[in-house]
């Protein structure tokens, strides 16, 4: 038989302990065969590793690739610039990898937060004496001592209880302190035992003797810390869109530099000077400066989270929230408060506002009910100086709080006596002297107090109980119940001076029923009709009672239907694989009375169904499914290290609502990658033409590789930064979210950027080039010098011409669809910053000695500047045509289809 279903005596026996505790030797011979009481942490990965693996990733290593190509054309061909580039996209990579790598050594080690939520010291048994050490020196066979306000330091098996509850909420997730007594339990579940303290938890009120049966890894806590460390954290859905457009942009680069060296070689080039061009076209097709953009506007985007009370641990976490199709989230302190509250109350045969019973008119005539209020509980009075208050059970303190508010002091009641709370009895009485006279007062379940009651308080008198007050108080406890309340009675009896302790419980006079409840956040209803709108589904999946789930997740519109779909641990237990997907197609679930391992599998079930699955939690049991969702969502006030330490995103103000302001920064990121990738792979063509016109046309190369360097992590770079920090468009969340389909890199993507907005960027420089050249007599197959100031002067206007196409650019690029007048022109700070950054640094370039010395250029004259006007106009008209068309184009398409429902899109997800 386990633990819990024993005997005591036969316990103590199959543990080889005595109630006088473990002799000191026994116990250091057993502290060398178990080992210390603590959450022991796999090998950590060592730092060199980690930090290597920021330099290895599918996009460094294209751009090492590239830096590789630079330094072998040349050798072949120096004097190019190609070294340069080479330094430059390697300064590129480290800087990144060393930023990247500093994000995430900032964050600690989960086992460690695990390892601080144990207590620290604990009150033990050894040779018949109490002594007093430290937890991790507690071992399986000691006998500890534990009252209210105590951590429990290892897995328990009570020996003796008075009015002992426990806060099992970290670990199951019950919000409820529950009721703990020494009787062998015959329930198999070990955290369902009344009998057993887990580790992790706390008592909140009573006085226990326990006896230690499991330590360290051993204990429930120290399942969940395995689960927690053996789950792998998912690659987010960004950084498989970063491999994938890695991917394709490699094949398209070396694909062209292959075609370009056949076609070279083909007209009678050198292999040197092909070779030489391949590598240029290839280097040209690879956007250095994505990977640092992306970063970077990915941590911007952290910033502006951090103000809206949501932490980012993790920068890919960012955008993978703005995808989430499901949120799987706790109930206890995620949806709800955390803390008892009293929501409703019944006295003299009807319901009363709660407030109402905190006035004097409702004291004066139910002024038994506040006594017993007051004064019926295991509260201790616990602090030193101004930081002292009560402690123990919340509903007993809500109590406190609600008979004090309309009694004022109750110092006068003196305690002279109680029978404690046991789970049989379901009652706590206490005795108290009250102006010279003893009087009980009695509080517990509806059925355990009424069975006693045979009076009834009527306006501060005690009248017979009839059988129809009877009926009606218990049907107003059944209301209260199906409700999700938790239901208490209340009652009392006055004493003579010579009373007998087992009188004090007879002929009670019942004074009233109280109901209480965990509210929920004030502002979870409107978050939670803001993720309907977005087309996310929202799972409740708790370890409290199912009456309580569903009610709670009816009061906040989680659930609207009539019978939604209600899965307990013991149902998902039972289910297989195939049956938890197939059931997790209803569209409204709560999950109740669920542990840590049927968290992981909800989680996993989703995942299987191709959904992003977003977990939020506060306690313990949540962190092996915040560690395996997608993205991890944790509370910052109310969570234990270990869920904030499990998680991606942390919420610092423990505001469910704050997922919502998440989310749509999530979907502000992925679309704002796209922007910046528009204008980015834009530049690509104008950087490509050049080559091409070199190779096939015989004319002098109209850019050099410097000058590429000097648009790609120069001028584009800050432009680029502003359009990742473009604030959310106002029908973000009115939208569904993307499915894993939905890639970064589209087809309608690459033919705006390549065949639209980058043809008119290439005319534009090859317009500027031979502007210049042909001003000064130059004709086609005249040989110029690359020394000549002539050639300079070219190069430079081709540079120009690039750098202001590419200003009129990034307003093109803030929005797919929307015209460029509907968006503030200086409504984006960072972008009008860039702006004036680039052109300062055309400047420098085109007009300062160290300008003309780095990047082979020379100063040009106005006209060369105004010859590209003229392109950026057409280019301006003709993307605001092909806008005004597209919404015109949806807007038939909306209004052909007529609106559609969430579930109706939600349906549509592949």
């Amino acid at each position: 038989m386990l633990i819990h279903q024993l005997p005591l005596d036969a316990a103590f026996a199959t543990l080889r302990s005595v109630p006088a505790g473990l002799t000191h030797a026994e116990a250091a011979a057993r502290w060398h065969e178990f080992g210390p009481n603590r959450i022991e942490p796999l090998a950590p990965t060592p730092l060199a590793v980690r930090f290597l693996r920021q330099f290895t990733h599918l996009f460094a290593i294209l751009l090492w690739v590239a830096a590789l190509l630079a330094l072998i054309a040349n050798r072949w061909m120096p004097g190019q610039g190609m070294a340069t580039l080479a330094a430059a996209i390697v300064a590129v990579i480290v800087i990144n990898g060393a930023f990247s790598f500093w994000q995430e050594y900032r964050a600690e080690e989960t086992m460690s937060a695990l390892q601080r939520l144990l207590p620290h010291q604990v009150r033990t048994l050894r040779n018949g004496a109490t002594v007093v050490l430290a937890s991790e020196d507690v071992v399986p066979g000691d006998v500890i001592f534990l009252t209210a306000g105590d951590d429990v330091p290892a897995d328990c098996r009570l020996v003796e209880g008075f009015g002992v509850r426990v806060s099992n909420a970290t670990v199951t997730g019950e919000a409820r302190p529950v009721s703990r007594d020494a009787h062998p339990s015959a329930d198999p579940d070990l955290l369902r035992s009344r009998n057993v303290l887990l580790a992790g938890t706390s008592v909140t009120s009573g006085e226990a003797k326990a006896l230690v049966f499991a330590t360290g890894m051993h204990t429930a806590f120290g399942r969940i810390a395995h689960l927690t460390q053996t789950t792998i954290d998912p690659p987010s859905p960004l950084q498989k869109e970063i491999a994938a457009l890695s991917r394709v942009l490699a094949a398209l680069a070396i694909t062209i530099g292959l075609v370009v060296f056949v076609i070279g070689r083909f007209i009678g080039l050198s292999t040197s000077v092909s070779v030489v061009f391949a590598i240029g076209i290839i280097v040209a097709n690879v956007p250095e400066g994505l990977l640092p953009t992306v970063t970077l506007a990915m941590a911007l985007a952290a910033r502006r989270m951090a103000r809206r009370n949501t932490l980012v641990r993790h920068l890919p976490s960012v955008e993978t929230l703005g995808c989430a199709s499901v949120i799987c989230t706790d109930k206890t302190g995620t949806l709800t408060q955390n803390r008892m509250e009293i929501q409703s109350l019944y006295a003299d045969g009807v319901f009363v506002d709660p407030h109402a019973a905190e006035t004097a008119a409702f004291a004066a005539s139910h002024r038994h009910l506040l006594e017993c209020a007051a004064c019926c509980h295991d509260l201790k009075y616990a602090g030193e100086g101004g930081h002292s208050q009560w402690i123990g059970d919340p509903m007993e303190l809500a109590l406190a709080r609600m008979a004090r508010t309309a009694l004022g002091d109750t110092a006068g009641f003196v305690r002279i006596d109680e029978i404690p709370f046991e789970s049989e009895r379901k009652r706590l009485v206490t005795l108290h002297r009250v102006a010279g006279e003893p009087v009980a007062f009695v509080k517990g379940a509806p059925e355990a107090v009424l069975s006693r009651a045979n009076r009834i308080d009527v306006d501060g008198g005690a009248v017979a109980l009839r059988l129809e007050q009877r009926e009606a108080f218990g049907e107003a406890a059944t209301v209260m119940a199906d409700r999700g309340l938790r239901v208490l009675a209340l009652a009392y009896r006055a004493l003579p001076a010579n009373y007998v302790l087992a009188d004090a419980e007879q002929d009670l006079v019942v004074t009233g029923l109280v109901g209480f409840e965990d509210p929920p956040r004030p502002e979870v209803p409107a978050a939670v009709h803001r993720c309907r709108e977005a087309g996310i589904k929202i799972v409740m999946a708790t370890g409290d009672h199912p009456h309580t789930a569903v009610a709670v997740a009816r009061e906040i519109g989680l659930v609207q239907g009539t019978a939604p779909t209600l899965l307990t641990g013991d149902d998902i237990s039972r289910m297989s694989d195939t049956q938890l997907q197939l059931a997790l197609d209803a569209p409204e679930i709560v999950c109740a009375r669920v542990t840590a391992e049927q968290k992981l599998r909800i989680v996993k079930a989703f995942q299987r169904k191709r959904h992003i699955v977003a977990v939020t939690g506060d306690g313990v049991n949540d962190a092996p499914a915040l560690r395996a969702a997608d993205i991890g969502i944790a509370m910052g006030i109310s969570g234990t290290d270990v869920a904030r330490e499990a998680s991606d995103l942390v919420l610092l103000d423990d505001n469910f609502a704050s997922i919502v302001n998440a989310v749509e920064e999530g979907r502000t990121v992925f679309e704002n990658i796209r922007k910046f990738l528009t204008y980015i792979l834009t530049s690509n063509v104008p950087e490509l033409v050049p080559y091409l016109a070199f190779a096939f046309a015989r004319v002098p190369l109209a850019l050099t590789v410097i000058q590429i360097l000097a648009v790609d992590l120069g001028t584009d770079m800050v432009p680029a930064l502003g359009l990742g920090a473009e604030a959310p468009d106002t029908r973000v969340m009115q939208r569904p979210p993307r499915t894993r389909h939905d890639r970064l890199l589209t087809a309608g993507l690459l033919v705006r950027a390549y065949l639209f907005l980058g043809a008119f960027q290439a005319v534009a420089a090859m317009a500027a080039f031979f502007f210049v050249l042909a001003g000064s007599g130059w004709h086609r197959g005249q040989e110029v010098s690359v020394t000549d100031v002539l050639y300079r002067q070219a190069t430079t206007a081709c540079l120009t011409a690039i750098v202001l196409m590419q200003v009129v650019n990034v307003h093109l690029c803030r929005s797919r669809r929307t015209s460029i007048v509907s968006r503030p022109f200086f409504g984006n700070s960072l972008i009008t910053a860039g702006i004036v950054a680039e052109v300062g640094l055309i400047l420098a370039i085109n007009y300062t000695a160290v300008g003309n010395a780095v990047f082979g250029t020379a100063a040009i004259g106005y006209e060369a500047w105004l010859v590209v006007v003229p392109f950026a106009v057409a280019m301006l008209v003709l993307d605001e045509a092909r806008k005004a068309f597209v919404r015109r184009r949806e807007r038939k398409t909306l209004e052909g289809r007529g609106p559609a429902s969430v579930e109706e899109i939600a349906a549509t997800r592949p």
